[in-house]
């Protein structure tokens, strides 16, 4: 990637596409007119700064969840602050790459899957901006969008990656693996992956109006497999050496994505549902959310 220029007084450019990059995910190369924003927001400071710059000639603003290095752990994740500022720049679609352990013998390390589901196991993160004298609850039976994971899927098969589509992801508190009693559970309960970052990073992603698809990129066999448990340096090496393919897909898909965003139902999929009557949410609270209160 180019030497980024980092900007502390100049107003970013509105950007419609976002992508949030897990473990292994720093960085996209090849991006070009590339500039850096630290974004203030009610919610706090971000992972890291935000960078904006060009893919195939689209603007895009990526953001590194875990920060440079990877710093963050899943649980510390500023989740809010993340969503809040890709909200205040424009984005209305984003792509969330992310690791995640297999729950399944066919879905191997090194393959890529566009899951369709999600069940929530973590505890007592930050899942919602409506606190503070305003509620919301948004419609949440379908956490992905079905046509942005269809053009991911699409395109990673395109380009050769061996990939995957449906299927339900199971996200785990952390930040330790799991027990192999837990692991057998997932696999009784029928789930399919299992990652530490999609909650509640796709219900804000809803709550803001976002169209939001994860790449889930398989590491390992969690801890259900005989000596293929899941270690840390077993996921650092093949994140490593598959973290190109999840940039070249996300490059190779992005002309097809920034063309059908006006055409996406997610935008307006929170229409109808805050339940607090408006002239009674404190004024603090409807300046914090006014980005996200805006469109429902």
């Amino acid at each position: 990637m180019p030497t980024q220029k980092k900007s502390r007084t100049s107003k970013p450019p509105v950007t419609e596409i976002g992508v949030i990059g897990g473990s292994g995910i720093y960085q996209i190369e090849g991006m070009a007119n590339v500039r850096e924003y630290r974004i203030k927001t009610p919610f706090g400071k971000t992972s890291d700064a935000i960078i904006i710059g060009e893919l195939k000639g689209v603007r895009v603003a990526f953001l590194p969840r875990h920060g440079r290095g990877h710093y963050i752990n899943p649980t510390n994740l500023p989740q809010r602050a993340n969503i809040w500022a890709l909200k205040s720049l424009g984005v209305k679609t984003l792509i969330a790459v992310s690791a995640v352990g297999s729950l399944k013998e066919e879905l191997a390390p090194r393959h890529f899957v566009f899951p369709s589901q999600l069940v929530d196991n973590t505890k007592g993160r930050d899942y919602t901006f409506f606190t503070d004298g305003a509620v919301a609850h948004a419609k949440f039976s379908h956490p992905f969008c079905a046509d942005l994971s269809d053009i991911l899927y699409k395109t990673a098969k395109k380009i050769g990656l061996t990939a995957h589509k449906g299927g339900i992801l199971v996200c785990m508190e952390g930040p330790a693996f799991s027990t192999k009693a837990e692991s057998d559970y997932h696999r009784k309960m029928g789930y399919d992956l299992i990652g530490m970052t999609t909650s509640p990073e796709a219900k804000l992603a809803r709550e803001a109006s976002m169209c939001y698809a994860p790449i889930s990129l398989v590491t390992d066999y969690d801890s259900w497999k005989e000596d293929e448990e899941v270690h840390g340096e077993m996921v650092i090496q093949t994140v490593a050496s598959n973290s190109a393919n999840a940039k070249k897909l996300i490059a190779t898909a992005i002309p097809e994505i920034a063309a059908r965003i006006k055409k996406c139902g997610c935008n307006t999929a929170m229409k109808g549902a805050l339940f607090t009557d408006p002239k009674i949410i404190p004024a603090k609270t409807k300046k914090n959310l006014a980005i996200i209160l805006k469109d429902m």
